[in-house]
């Protein structure tokens, strides 16, 4: 097997004879960062150790916000983009049978104040670890770990009809536009009743609730930027930068500014 030990690429760690192993990626600050859609027989857990970044499959978007994750089975065909700073990001490739709880669909899901301990522990361990020694039981507890951490609403389903396509792309264009069911069913060319009927079926939830969810991800990628609170609020359609605070709050359980900035959860 070749030298990995410089290696930042992901097709080397696929053949790696361990059942975790980890990379460590450090992108420089560009306008845009783009890793071209791609697949890989192992999974992937991407942390987000500095930076923002989403994950975009046929199925839909997902979010990751510095020092959280995002899961991808094997053989899931999938881009990364990073937009306007600094990413970091360490990645651990999984053997599909490596534990029996493993999760079969992308997800974001939250690090626990030992997960993170265990990822920092993962980058001083040797690719060739020995599975039966302490470097294999630190290995391990990570794998129980990612089948016990909590899943996060940071998941955009896309429907697979032309005509609600046409509507998601035209919000995700512009998150902060307004509107109504019966605007947002004019640009798809369909029924109030059949959009919402329809929208349901192919994504499991309301275009009012994914809308939300978008305007959601938007916010966090924008504050993760810099951007004030209340330029972000009105610039996605909130009457008050309060009323966006306690949406937040409400779907993340913490306000913004502590939820972009817990120092505790540091990864570095």
């Amino acid at each position: 097997m070749q030298d990995l030990s410089r290696s930042d690429t992901f097709h080397a760690y696929q053949f790696v004879p361990r059942p975790v192993s980890m990379i460590i990626v450090e992108h420089e600050p560009e306008p845009s960062v783009i890793v071209p859609a791609h697949s890989h027989p192992k999974a992937q857990l991407a942390v987000a150790v500095k930076g923002i970044f989403s994950l975009h499959t046929a199925e839909g978007t997902w979010l990751v916000p510095p020092n959280r994750a995002v899961w991808v089975p094997g053989g899931v065909v999938h881009e990364m983009h990073a937009r306007g700073q600094a990413v970091s990001n360490r990645s651990l490739y999984i053997q599909p049978d490596a534990s029996p709880g493993l999760p079969d669909d992308c997800r974001v899901i939250e690090l626990s104040p030992l997960m993170r301990q265990l990822i920092l522990e993962a980058t001083q361990i040797p690719l060739l670890y020995d599975e039966n020694g302490r470097d294999g039981r630190v290995m391990r507890l990570i794998l129980d770990e990612i089948c016990a951490a909590p899943k996060m609403p940071l998941h955009i389903p896309m429907p697979r009809d032309p005509r609600l396509l046409k509507i998601c792309r035209a919000l995700l264009a512009d998150p902060g536009q307004g509107g109504d069911l019966d605007d947002w069913a004019r640009i798809g060319a369909l029924g109030r009743r059949t959009l919402t009927r329809l929208f349901r079926q192919e994504t499991g939830i309301t275009l009012t609730l994914w809308l939300q969810q978008v305007r959601l991800m938007e916010a966090l990628t924008r504050l993760s930027l810099g951007q004030p609170v209340t330029t972000v609020a009105l610039d996605l359609g909130y009457d008050s930068p309060s009323a966006f605070t306690a949406m937040f709050r409400r779907v993340m359980g913490r306000t913004p500014k502590h939820y972009l900035g817990r120092q505790d959860a540091a990864l570095d």
